[in-house]
């Protein structure tokens, strides 16, 4: 049974800085591309980062280029989310997910999901 648990949400102020985690189990891990999407109410789930197999190479929406960093440690099966420099608009759920044929790049080719985590960015 393949589980993907994130965690390390929580409410933030504007300019600060949030690492959300995401623990696997069930799956050889390091045979997964993982990625991580965010849902903001009222709006559809976002791509926000992803990185490859074995972690040498990643890839950003713009509006998070510069200021998240994903990384993996495939021994631990876990990949993170460091969020720096927070914005309102950062303000969502955010989803890990896993695909064992393709880059984790756009929701449709996800194979797992994560249950979520909300970030909360205030003002």
């Amino acid at each position: 049974q393949v589980q993907l648990v994130e965690s390390g949400g929580g409410l933030v102020q504007a300019g600060g800085s949030l690492r959300l985690s995401c623990a696997a189990s069930g799956v050889t891990f390091s045979r997964y591309a993982m990625g991580w999407f965010r849902q903001a109410p009222g709006k559809e789930r976002e791509f926000v980062s992803g990185i490859t197999w074995s972690g040498s190479s990643t890839y950003y929406s713009d509006s998070v280029k510069g200021r998240f960093t994903i990384s993996r440690d495939n021994a631990k099966k876990r990949v993170y989310l460091q969020m720096n420099s927070l914005k309102r608009e950062d303000t969502a759920v955010y989803y890990c997910a896993a695909a064992g044929s393709s880059l984790v790049l756009r929701r449709e080719v996800a194979d797992y999901w994560g249950q979520g985590t909300q970030v909360t960015v205030s003002s």
